[in-house]
C-alpha cells in the first residue's frame, strides 16, 4: 500500500477506534458507519495532513477509501504540476 492510503486507513481507523486490518481500500464508508458529519470532519483532516483543498461538491462522491485515495492524489499531482 502506498503512504497515502495508508495514512488515510490509519486516520479512519482512529477516528473510528476500529483495526487498521480490517480497512481496505474497497471498504465502504457504510461498512465502516462513517456517516455525513464523519466524512466532513475526514476531509478536514486529509485537507491538514496532505496540505491540499478538496473541492466541497466532490464530498458527494466519495463512497469508498480508494476514492479519498484517489481524490488526494489527483489533488497532489496537480498541486506539483507547474503554474502557468
Amino acid at each position: 500500500m502506498d503512504d497515502v492510503t495508508t495514512r488515510i486507513i490509519e486516520l479512519i481507523a482512529k477516528s473510528k477506534s476500529i483495526p487498521v486490518d480490517s480497512i481496505t481500500p474497497e471498504s465502504t464508508f457504510d461498512e465502516l458507519q462513517i456517516d455525513s458529519l464523519d466524512k466532513i470532519n475526514l476531509t478536514f483532516e486529509v485537507e491538514d495532513i496532505f496540505s491540499i483543498e478538496i473541492p466541497d461538491d466532490s464530498l458527494n462522491s466519495l463512497r469508498t477509501v480508494a476514492d479519498v485515495v484517489d481524490g488526494v492524489n489527483s489533488l497532489l499531482a496537480a498541486k506539483t504540476q507547474p503554474q502557468h
